[in-house]
């Protein structure tokens, strides 16, 4: 399939479904929360998008906004696809956001319709839905709202050979695909404007890294990062694309269970993902004694070495084989036994984890990119992962360092704007070049490495540029550490916020503290610190929903406790 001759990502569906009509019945969506074989198959998701989108085309005209807030589940899949084959523009919503948020998008998008998935999403944005705006809910909890399984129901009982023409044909690379809004550490979220080629070329970019992992006709996917991500919406074409078959998890707690029923072969998380994932393997480790410690130990130096290119002698070979027989199998069984790769996106992983999980037989790459990028830049290519890189650019797009070591993106994965933002979208957008805020620079090997990000940085009293986000992640390394938050700016030196479980932890975290200190350098050093129990959280306000710290909410709260401390 020629991907950059596609005109649309309803195009891009419609197509590989004709590729498998011979496989009409062959699964593609499953909820695990309904049940392990509660698949939809291809024929049913493609009958779905042309009943609803013939619904929505009453209401729809070119351009309107129609909002989906849904946790993820297959009807989400089907929504946006009828959305954009009605040739309306999906405007996706975090279920975790703010009524504050809420009101702001509504308000600013102004949608045609809103797509709720049940009672308890409609009430966060009921109050905030424009009079002359229609709501079609997913499940069927009021009687006053037209719900998709009655739509489809409706639908199915009709001629409809000639819904749509199948698909809409009018729709080109360069018209509005979504607008999605970007959670946002400070102020209201910016709606970011994507192209239908923005998304596919984003594709294309993939498919090539993807490829080189999947051999089977079906590769599987475990889907839990909220679809309203531009990390996962996108990933949805892309699985798309690589006729996959999809489970969405029931929820972030049951990744695991979920994991050993689906066996994924691929699955896409975010760094915070990979921290707790770390922790809890390292704590499992850590108890571990005699030949069983013996042999992790080898099992993450000779994984690592391996991982670094470096060469095994025969020793080494005969113990790295039984580390795979005896420890590495059993790791990737409790994962399904068939994962091929993890692929990291959303924030920087640090890379002490990327390389602790690679040497223990989970592979994971790591990639780069932001929502305006539709999302991804570049991302680390099996066999040739450099864990310290986010991995070359895609051929898709062009990236280039600006003098003062801002990354600057060109290509047609590269937003179309801010929705309503004319000079935010100036600002950011010059010559065709999008300013990513991040700094960093292009190895000899032609990777991308992130080395900042340009509106985080602590400028110390001395003047000296600190990234706080590289020490939370040292610091969130040691078990008893389930967060933190570093403070400094115009200050002699640095503090921060530490969440623990418990205020007996206090003499180990300052033992690591102080072991941390000695590999970094003197501006880097952490002088104090204060325990705290309260963790940080989308329902606090402190996280965004792809669980980044919201810096300035953190900072209303606990300024008095962190000036204390100096």
């Amino acid at each position: 399939m020629e991907l950059n001759k596609i005109n649309s990502l309803v195009e891009l569906f419609f197509l590989k479904y004709k590729e498998k009509k011979k496989l009409t019945n062959q699964p593609f969506l499953n909820w695990l929360k309904i049940g392990e074989d509660n698949f939809l198959t291809w024929e049913q998701v493609e009958s779905n998008i042309r009943f609803l989108a013939e619904h929505l085309k009453k209401s729809l005209s070119k351009g309107d906004r129609c909002v989906l807030l849904s946790e993820n589940r297959p009807e989400w899949l089907i929504a946006d696809l009828a959305i954009m084959n009605a040739g309306g523009v999906t405007v996706p919503l975090f279920t975790t956001y703010s009524e504050k948020d809420y009101e702001y998008i509504l308000n600013d998008c102004k949608p045609k319709i809103c797509i709720v998935s049940n009672d308890i999403q409609f009430k966060k944005i009921e109050k905030f839905i424009p009079n002359e705006t229609k709501v079609l809910s997913i499940e069927n909890f009021n009687q006053k709202i037209e719900s998709l399984e009655n739509i489809f129901f409706k639908y199915s009982q009709k001629e409809t050979n000639n819904i749509l023409d199948v698909y809409n044909k009018e729709i080109t690379r360069k018209d509005l695909a979504c607008i999605i809004y970007t959670s946002g550490t400070t102020g209201n979220p910016k709606g970011v404007m994507l192209s239908h080629g923005g998304i596919l070329s984003n594709c294309e970019g993939a498919r090539e890294i993807l490829e080189t992992l999947i051999k089977e006709d079906s590769p599987v996917f475990l889907t839990w990062l909220p679809l309203s991500h531009s990390y996962e919406h996108t990933v949805q074409y892309v699985q798309i694309l690589l006729g996959a078959k999809v489970y969405y998890a029931e929820s972030l707690e049951k990744l695991l269970p979920n994991m050993s029923i689906a066996k994924p072969t691929i699955m896409t998380a975010v760094p915070r993902f990979y921290q707790n994932l770390y922790s809890k393997i390292f704590l499992n480790f850590s108890k571990q004694k005699g030949l069983k410690k013996k042999l992790i130990e080898n099992t993450i130096l000779l994984g690592t070495k391996k991982l670094n290119n470096e060469r095994l002698n025969l020793k080494e070979k005969i113990i790295n084989f039984l580390c795979e027989k005896l420890v590495r199998k059993k790791i990737k069984k409790q994962f399904g036994g068939k994962l091929k790769a993890f692929v990291s996106g959303g924030g920087a992983l640090d890379q002490k984890i990327g390389e602790f999980l690679n040497s223990i037989g989970l592979p994971t790459l790591q990639g780069y990119g932001l929502t305006e990028t539709s999302p991804v830049v570049s991302c680390n290519i099996p066999g040739k992962i450099k864990i310290e890189t986010v991995g070359p650019p895609f051929k898709t797009n062009m990236v280039k360092i600006a003098e003062d070591g801002e990354i600057l993106v060109k290509g047609e994965n590269v937003m179309l704007g801010y929705w309503n933002m004319k000079k935010e979208t100036e600002d950011i957008l010059k010559d065709g070049w999008l300013h990513t805020g991040d700094i960093g620079k292009i190895t000899k090997d032609g990777n991308l490495k992130i080395t900042d990000r340009k509106k985080e940085i602590i400028v110390n009293l001395g003047g000296d540029n600190i990234s706080p986000s590289k020490i939370e992640n040292l610091l969130c390394l040691n078990e008893k550490i389930k967060q933190s938050f570093v403070y400094g700016d115009k200050k002699n030196y640095l503090v921060a916020l530490i969440v623990t479980e418990n205020e007996e932890n206090k003499k180990n975290i300052e033992n690591y503290l102080e072991n941390l200190n000695k590999n970094l350098s003197l501006v880097e050093k952490v002088k104090k610190f204060k325990l705290i129990k309260e963790e940080f959280t989308i329902e606090n306000g402190m996280l965004t929903p792809t669980l980044k710290l919201k810096r300035k909410k953190i900072l209303e709260k606990y300024i008095h406790d962190l000036e204390k401390l100096y």
